[in-house]
C-alpha cells in the first residue's frame, strides 16, 4: 500500500548529456537575418534619386532636380512589381519603401518648390514669407501622413484604388511644374502664388479620402489587344518629343482624375 504522505515522483531536469529534440527547436520560427537584394536595389535607387534631387536644388539646378524626381518615381514603381513577380516581399522591404518615399516624394519635392519659388514670397513681407515655407511644409507632412495611413490600412483597402493621392503622383505634379517652367525659362519668383496653390492642393489630396485608381489589377503577363501596344508606343513618342510638358500633364491629369471620380460617385449616391 502506498504512503499517502509520500511525495509524488518528480522527473529530474535533463543534464547536458540529455539529447535535445531537434524537431521542437526547428519548429520555432526565427526571423530571417538577410534581405532580398533585387527589390531593395530599386528602393535604394529611389532614395539616391531623391537625395540627388535635393543636392541639385540646393545648387540651383532646378530642372535637373525636377526630372530626377520622375526617375525616382520609375524606380519606386519597379521595386513593388519586381518584389511581387519574384515573390520576394518582406516586412523590411515595405518599411524601407515607405522611408524611401518620404525622402524622394515628400521632402525632396517640398524643398525643390520652396527653393525655386516659394521662398521668393518674402519680397511681399514677413507674413508672406511664412506662408511660403508653410505651404512647402503642408506638402511634406501630407506625404508623411499619407504613407503612415497607407501602412496601417493596407489590409482593409480595396487594392484597385488608393485612398488619397499617392505621394509619387503628388511629387510628379510639383516637380513637373518646376521642370516645365525651368525648361521654358520662367523664373519661379513670378509664379509663387500658382506654385503655392498647386503645392497645397497636392498635399491636401494626399491626406484626403479621394480614391485613385492603383493599376494593381493590370496583369503584365497576360495577352492584351494589339491597340494597347500602339497606345503605349504613342505615349513614349509624346514623352520623347516634350518630356517635361507630357509628364507634367500626365501627373496633373492623374491628380484631377480622383477629383472627377469623387464628384461622379457623389452624384451617383445622390441619384440613388
Amino acid at each position: 500500500m502506498s504512503n499517502p504522505y509520500e511525495d509524488s515522483p518528480r522527473s529530474d531536469p535533463p543534464d547536458e548529456s540529455t539529447p535535445v529534440d531537434v524537431t521542437v527547436v526547428d519548429s520555432v520560427k526565427r526571423p530571417g537575418r538577410g534581405i532580398y537584394l533585387l527589390p531593395n536595389l530599386f528602393t535604394t535607387a529611389t532614395v539616391f534619386a531623391g537625395f540627388y534631387a535635393i543636392i541639385a536644388a540646393i545648387k540651383g539646378h532646378y530642372e535637373t532636380a525636377a526630372w530626377v524626381i520622375f526617375v525616382a518615381g520609375a524606380m519606386d514603381g519597379l521595386d513593388g512589381r519586381v518584389a511581387r513577380m519574384t515573390n520576394t516581399q518582406s516586412d523590411f522591404g515595405k518599411e524601407y519603401d515607405s522611408l524611401a518615399d518620404m525622402v524622394s516624394f515628400g521632402l525632396a519635392p517640398a524643398l525643390i518648390v520652396y527653393l525655386w519659388s516659394l521662398n521668393s514670397m518674402s519680397q511681399y513681407g514677413w507674413y508672406w514669407s511664412q506662408v511660403g515655407w508653410v505651404g512647402a511644409f503642408v506638402f511634406a507632412v501630407g506625404a508623411a501622413l499619407r504613407l503612415a495611413r497607407f501602412n496601417t490600412q493596407i489590409a482593409h483597402q480595396d487594392p484597385r484604388y488608393f485612398c488619397g493621392l499617392p505621394s509619387p503622383a503628388a511629387a510628379g505634379v510639383v516637380a513637373g511644374l518646376v521642370w516645365v517652367c525651368s525648361d521654358a525659362g520662367l523664373d519661379g519668383k513670378f509664379l509663387a502664388i500658382p506654385a503655392l496653390l498647386l503645392t497645397v492642393l497636392a498635399g491636401g489630396l494626399m491626406v484626403s479620402n479621394v480614391n485613385y485608381y492603383s493599376f494593381k489589377d493590370l496583369k503584365l503577363n497576360e495577352r492584351v489587344p494589339f491597340r494597347y501596344v500602339l497606345i503605349t508606343v504613342g505615349i513614349f513618342i509624346l514623352i520623347a518629343i516634350n518630356p517635361p510638358m507630357v509628364l507634367f500633364l500626365m501627373a496633373l491629369s492623374y491628380m484631377a482624375s480622383g477629383i472627377f471620380l469623387a464628384i461622379y460617385q457623389y452624384r451617383q449616391r445622390q441619384h440613388v
